[in-house]
């Protein structure tokens, strides 16, 4: 055993053997288990430690420590600890998205800074699976009005590949900066981050305008009904409305027109009904329960465009800090 054959790693065995059990344990208690790994690893492999040796090892231990005096922390960590702490589960929620989203993977930021229609742009002709990918990277309102610019016949299949994504690893990562290095420059990722899925769907669809949502969901319905499905579950819906207090349903119901109102409950519950009725003037209730009744059958599609547009008027009154919203086809005749 020679000082100059001595990897870090060898270093770090010896000097803990040195130090003994005791001491050994609780530094043991500050690394991670694959540092805990390795450095049990090194130690197996030793036998004896010359007296130079350990000396030496010893005496380039108190020079880094000379040189690197001050505080050593786990920065990462003790800034999710802080944010984990933060009052408010929803503000912590969306600072250690914020936080997760700018350290784990900075190789998509780029494309958060530049205008969805240029994003969509550069991704139409790359593979839908890949468009996905970046999709999945970034924030929901900014990947919704990005999906929103990509041509129609791609959007439905980029969205349900999307919602199979669970992790990317860097690898697949680095592929995608290759293919997109020319255009922005982007910054590799060192860690697998969980991207996609059926959340970050259900999170884009609801942002989505003119509809689309809608639309995405009906071609996605042809391929996974299933999955169609389950993403119609978890989106925010007209029926959702229900459990807000009347102070918040006035609020949303002085942005609609009644006849859009009396469109949107052609299908609506009666409990969701009674909902509306009990939080307008007895004489505009009456109003939309005579015109509900004289309504001869309508496309379910028309429906469905009228209780998005006023999901999209709760959400943009949520948006502005206004009230605070929970969250929970076709064209056949109703």
């Amino acid at each position: 055993m020679a000082i100059e054959t001595l990897t870090g790693l060898n270093k770090v065995a010896v000097l803990l053997i040195c130090l003994g059990e005791e001491a050994t344990s609780r530094i043991f208690d500050e690394l991670s288990d694959d540092e805990v790994r390795q450095v049990t690893r090194a130690m197996a492999s030793i036998e004896h430690i010359p007296m130079d040796i350990k000396e030496k090892v010893f005496a380039q231990f108190h020079e880094a420590q000379n040189q690197f005096a001050g505080l050593f922390v786990k920065g990462e960590e003790f800034a999710k600890r802080a944010i984990a702490a933060t009052p408010g589960d929803q503000r912590s929620e969306f600072l250690m998205d914020q936080f997760i989203s700018g350290t784990e993977s900075k190789s998509l930021e780029t494309i958060s800074l530049m205008a969805p229609r240029m994003v969509a742009g550069l991704l139409e002709h790359e593979h839908p699976q890949t468009v996905a990918l970046v999709l999945s990277t970034q924030h929901v309102e900014h990947a919704s009005e990005i999906l929103a610019n990509l041509p129609e016949e791609v959007q439905a299949d980029v969205t349900y590949r999307i919602s199979k994504i669970e992790k990317v690893s860097p690898e697949v990562i680095s592929r995608i900066e290759d293919a997109l290095h020319r255009e922005i420059g982007l910054v590799s990722g060192k860690a697998h981050k969980k991207v996609g899925g059926i959340d970050a769907v259900v999170g884009i669809l609801n942002h989505m305008k003119n509809n689309l949502d809608a639309d995405i969901l009906e071609k996605m319905e042809e391929t996974d009904p299933d999955m169609a499905e389950e993403i119609r579950k978890k989106m925010f819906t007209f029926e959702n409305l229900v459990a807000l207090d009347g102070r918040s349903l006035q609020m949303i119901l002085r942005e609609v027109n009644n006849d859009s109102l009396t469109m949107a409950l052609k299908t609506a519950s009666e409990q969701m009904k009674e909902k509306i009725f009990a939080n307008m003037s007895a004489r505009a209730a009456d109003m939309i329960r005579d015109d509900l009744d004289a309504m001869g059958p309508v496309r379910l599609s028309e429906v469905e465009l009228m209780q998005q547009s006023i999901v999209k008027i709760a959400m943009k009154l949520e948006e502005e800090g206004k009230l605070v919203l929970g969250s929970g086809g076709g064209d056949e005749l109703v």
